[in-house]
């Protein structure tokens, strides 16, 4: 395992990240798709076989308890997620599914290896026949499943169980990193990480749900829908997920990021996830007000280091398509 941990300019062309902080909520039975569909914000109807969605599971007021990438393996659906979220998603699922054919559980079976990097692709080609890309984002080869999840760096999850994840990564020649360097590739993405003290804080829009086609507005009734459709159509969503970088700057999760406001600082958001580099660069995912930009001074609360915001790799439509 390789302890230095690179900043987003250090990284290797190609390297592998275990990823022990990672879990899936599983659903299995004749009712999952109908079941699932009136429980989160993604059109359930559209998953296929090779086909990977992103969405968010809310409360009643639409706020998310959790957001994940959804597949299908072995006729199970896998709603991919930080271990962190999982447990109050897992106990909402389960107290609406008692009347439903579907069993719903957290997986104990499955490990998940990443492998990313600019040559990740063609490292990809000499392990496995297939590898997915944007059109066929999930492939199932045996019984491993290959997952691509595109961005500015190109990443590939490896699922499947421990001793023939552990028998794959024997013969990598790549650095491997613990899973602290999966938060650097996640804030730079753009994708959200929700601690369990910030479950069921915030609606999908407040997480830039929208802008990963992790809402569907066409499907109909799940839970906190209205919310979700009254923050989209009356334009009353106020605030967004950004990225920020900062030199010898320390967070925490939690910790309160301010914005100057003439010779004073006031609160702007919170941190959702952090990474910190060897080298004293930090990355972290806000919560901010959506109206930030690159002229706003921000910093972590009492400290001086400035912080600036990096650009995501998707566009935030403020209006309706």
């Amino acid at each position: 395992m390789n302890n230095n941990l690179p900043s987003y300019n250090e990284l290797p062309e190609v390297f592998a990240i275990n990823l022990d902080s990672i879990g899936a909520i599983t659903l299995t039975g004749q009712e999952q798709i109908k079941y699932l569909q009136g429980q989160v914000t993604c059109d359930v109807d559209t998953l296929a076989q090779t086909k990977l969605l992103i969405g968010a599971h809310c409360n009643a007021k639409g706020k998310v308890f959790s957001a994940f990438r959804l597949l299908e393996r072995e006729e199970k659906f896998l709603l991919l997620q930080p271990t962190s979220s999982i447990e109050q998603s897992l106990a909402e699922l389960k107290k609406f599914a008692v009347f439903a054919k579907v069993e719903i559980s957290q997986d104990t079976e499955l490990a998940y290896l990443a492998i990313a990097g600019q040559q990740a692709s063609a490292k990809m080609a000499t392990l496995f026949q297939q590898v997915p890309d944007t059109l066929t984002p999930v492939v199932h080869e045996n019984n491993t499943t290959l997952v691509y999840l595109p961005g500015n760096i190109s990443r590939y999850l490896i699922i499947d169980k421990v001793d023939t994840l552990a028998n794959i990564s024997a013969t990598f020649d790549c650095p491997v990193y613990d899973g602290a360097l999966w938060n650097l590739l996640e804030i730079s993405a753009g994708f959200p990480m929700l601690s369990q003290q910030y479950v069921a804080e915030y609606v999908p829009q407040m997480l830039n749900l929208q802008a990963m086609d992790g809402i569907s507005f066409t499907k109909g009734c799940y839970l906190g829908q209205e919310t979700v459709a009254r923050m989209q159509y009356l334009g009353k969503n106020k605030r967004a997920l950004f990225a920020l970088t900062g030199k010898d700057t320390m967070a925490n999760v939690g910790d309160i990021i301010e914005k100057k406001l003439g010779e004073n600082w006031r609160k702007a958001g919170d941190v959702l996830a952090v990474y910190q580099a060897s080298n004293m660069q930090t990355y972290i995912q806000g919560v901010l007000a959506n109206d930030v930009d690159n002229s706003t001074e921000l910093r972590i609360k009492t400290q001086d280091s400035a912080l600036t915001i990096i650009p995501l790799p998707y566009k935030l439509s403020t209006t309706t398509e």
